[in-house]
């Protein structure tokens, strides 16, 4: 996964070092919390990926990194909060109450398998997993245990992580949701990951995804259409809307089969591809038919493997793709595995949605944090007229109310506005080409017309004396928000 950096917040970020620097010192007594929230500035972008049980986090998690480090199977595999993080080697430590202690771990067939020695699962705030992937340098992925688990230990520790008590600071910066389907418990907890947050809630900093999404119609080959069309519903829908960026349908398998299917496996389904069309298709009716079927050369072993790779909607995606020529290798079983599973647009949209806003997101946890501890403990005058300069001034904040109110959709603009405002703010992208609606590939001198446009309409809209106050500061966020991409522009 990739997570591109936005270089017009470093002056928010320098501004935020600033504060916890000067809180530091002139606050000594809490001088370890400051030089942790220094720390973090410093840190790639943390995510957690949570949802309830069985739906498929972690084999997101291994199709993001492109490796298979996520334990993933029909059961609950994690019980523990584990964080995924750039290191120069491979190695797994767990965090106690009495510290942090070395964990084992082995690597069977590209997979790590990790053992506690002994230790229950209970004794552990924590795994960490550092390994040399390129992704997780500029990005922390954080694994949770299952929400709405049947062990309220296990779903405990995602809610307490995720959605800290009063006087805790939040420990990410942005979250993925899995949605199997739009439960009431899913909502409630979208509402209290946000209540938690000092500003008011943002989608910007929630990203939903329909998973496992080749299910919604029972492995067909047009599950991934049929996945889409429910993907967009739930974008629209009122409850969601207001939590969440979007929602993007995946079919994690498939994704994380995409790097980890060997030419071997490849082979085998094109050894199927290659028989009589009427028989390879009774073959793959189901997934009973398919492990019973002896006439089909495979022996049962590598059948069960490949069900367990690909289930019966990557099968017959691979097994459509050999019998129409447009694959060749296992090269090209891969490619296509990512482009079907949903995996490449989810990485695309992830850079859209978090990348552009990286540096905010972590200025904005860190402000929160040093927000708490004003108020725990007195601060000098100076720090708290900073703090709220930083906050009021800061114009990727107002982006982030602004936007948060847009998604509301009370403020009796047509449609068509409410999208042109959203997308000059920020909520489709934040480079100047997306702000202004129009291709990366866009040239400089067609961008500064489109925004020429946009800043001259929403001045009409503005100036309106029957504007409602809303209105008006509606306008004024997006004129600066296209005054700002001018300025990246230059």
């Amino acid at each position: 996964m990739s997570v591109a950096s936005h270089d017009t917040a470093d002056t928010l970020i320098d501004h935020v070092r600033a504060l916890a620097e000067l809180c530091r010192s002139e606050v000594p007594e809490r001088a370890d919390e400051y030089t942790s929230i220094l720390q973090r500035l410093g840190e790639p972008l943390r995510v957690a990926i949570a949802g309830k049980v069985k739906a498929g986090k972690s084999t997101l998690l291994n199709a993001l990194l492109g490796s298979e480090l996520a334990a993933s199977d029909a059961g609950e595999c994690t019980r523990i909060v584990t964080w995924y993080q750039h290191g120069d080697e491979l190695a797994v430590t767990g965090e106690t109450s009495a510290g942090t202690v070395p964990v084992s771990f082995s690597v069977t067939d590209g997979r790590l398998d990790i053992d506690l020695g002994g230790r229950d699962w209970n004794d552990f705030t924590r795994l960490v997993v550092e390994a040399p992937l390129e992704g997780l340098r500029r990005t922390t992925l954080i694994d949770t245990p299952g929400m709405a688990s049947l062990s309220t230990d296990i779903a405990a520790k995602s809610t307490d992580f995720l959605t800290p008590a009063d006087g805790q600071n939040t420990v990410v910066d942005a979250v993925i949701y899995l949605l199997r389907h739009l439960h009431a418990t899913d909502v409630s907890f979208l509402h209290a990951f946000h209540d938690r947050e000092f500003a008011s809630p943002s989608p910007v900093n929630c990203l939903g995804v329909l998973s496992r999404a080749d299910e919604v119609a029972v492995g067909r080959l047009d599950a991934m259409t049929s996945a889409r069309r429910i993907a967009d519903r739930y974008s629209t829908d009122p409850r969601l809307r207001r939590l969440v960026q979007g929602v993007v349908p995946v079919a994690g398998l498939i994704g994380q089969a995409s790097t980890t299917l060997s030419d071997g496996a490849a082979a085998d389904i094109e050894a199927i591809s290659k028989l009589d069309h009427a028989r390879s298709q009774l073959a793959l009716l189901s997934i009973d038919r398919f492990l019973s079927d002896t006439t089909i050369g495979i022996d049962i072993e590598r059948r069960q493997a490949l069900l367990g790779q690909l289930g019966l909607f990557g099968l017959r995606v691979v097994e459509a793709g050999y019998r129409s020529g447009e694959l060749t290798s296992g090269a090209d079983v891969r490619a296509l595995l990512r482009e079907e599973s949903g995996i490449r647009h989810l990485d695309e949209t992830l850079q859209v949605v978090f990348g552009g806003r990286r540096d905010t997101l972590k200025a904005r946890s860190a402000l929160v944090a040093i927000e708490r501890l004003m108020q725990e403990v007195e601060h000098p005058r100076e720090a708290s007229a900073m703090l709220e300069r930083i906050w009021a001034s800061a114009h990727d904040f107002t982006e982030l109310r602004t936007l948060s109110v847009l998604r509301d959709g009370n403020l009796g603009l047509a449609t068509d506005q409410l999208f042109e405002a959203e997308r000059a703010l920020g909520g489709q992208g934040t480079s100047p080409a997306a702000r202004a609606g129009l291709d990366h590939a866009a040239t400089s001198s067609e961008v500064r017309d489109e925004l020429l446009q946009i800043m001259s309409k929403w001045r009409t809209i503005g100036n309106n004396p029957i504007a409602d106050r809303s209105i008006s500061a509606l306008s004024e966020a997006v004129i600066r928000s296209c005054e700002g991409a001018f300025a990246q522009l230059d």
